[in-house]
């Protein structure tokens, strides 16, 4: 009876990672990245704008060997407010080493939280420390990604001011509902730089992937890239076209004179 070969192992499949410090492969995962988030549905979409929720930003860090240590998680709560601050320190797997860290607290008094229970505050608060931890080194990433450099749950704390004490009589419902829509659209004014009207068709996922694939050439220049990425979520649909043709001309002509100067 023929015995197994001691010698014969199997074959465990290989899991892809990252190195943060080749910007090359972090633009392959810039990739990943954006397919990944786009299919789990792991954003949320703010006054036009997409942000990316905690479970994206761990997904990032995990494919870069980094993950979270929550340090405390610290009860800061007084007789009528339930508040909980958390540090959470970010383990670089291969050397050990804390690489990053964020700090974040949560409130019953934010809108929306009135209700909570203690258990769901201080969770938050953690939640919020993990995507602020993330964002200080990978904002960048999340950025060539196609998504705005900042956790969806900060953007949730920003958002929740405490409610202000009326100094004036009751005001009708149709009314307040009047004052707020005006509220919301003068809040939107001040991001009209970057969207000028609804009818702006902004780049595609699909468009992004072909940027980021072709600043990944060798012939484009660190800086090239940088100066890119940082733009890339402002352009709409004709801009994002005219950069890929622009892209694909620049390559074609170094790759050319490359082979000349050879």
């Amino acid at each position: 009876m023929n015995q197994p070969s001691k010698d014969l192992k199997v074959q465990k499949p290989k899991v892809e990672s990252y190195d943060i410090a080749k910007s090359d492969e972090t633009m392959h995962l810039a990739v990943d990245l954006a397919k990944f988030i786009k299919e789990n549905r792991l954003y949320q979409n703010i006054q036009g704008k997409e942000y990316v929720n905690v479970e994206g930003w761990q997904y990032a860090g995990s494919r870069l060997g980094i993950l979270p240590v929550v340090e405390h998680v610290v009860n800061i709560s007084t007789d009528d407010e339930i508040k909980y601050q958390a540090k959470v320190n970010l383990l670089d797997l291969r050397s050990q080493l804390v690489v990053g860290a964020g700090f974040a607290i949560c409130s019953n008094k934010e809108q929306g939280k009135k209700y909570y229970q203690e258990f769901a505050i201080a969770s938050m608060a953690q939640t919020r420390a993990i995507g602020k931890a993330y964002r200080n080194i990978l904002a960048w990433i999340i950025r060539a990604a196609g998504y705005e450099p900042t956790p969806a749950e900060e953007m949730d704390y920003s958002g929740n001011e405490p409610a202000k004490a009326a100094k004036s009589p009751a005001v009708p419902t149709e009314k307040k509902a009047t004052m707020r829509a005006a509220e919301t659209a003068a809040t939107a004014d001040k991001e009209v730089a970057e969207a000028p009207s609804t009818s702006v068709r902004y780049a595609s996922a699909k468009q992004k992937e072909e940027i980021i694939r072709l600043l990944n050439n060798p012939v484009i220049t660190r800086q090239e890239k940088t100066k890119m990425l940082l733009n890339i979520n402002r352009f709409d649909e004709e801009r994002a076209a005219q950069a890929i043709d622009k892209l694909k001309k620049v390559i074609e002509e170094r790759e050319d004179g490359q082979s000349a100067a050879a």
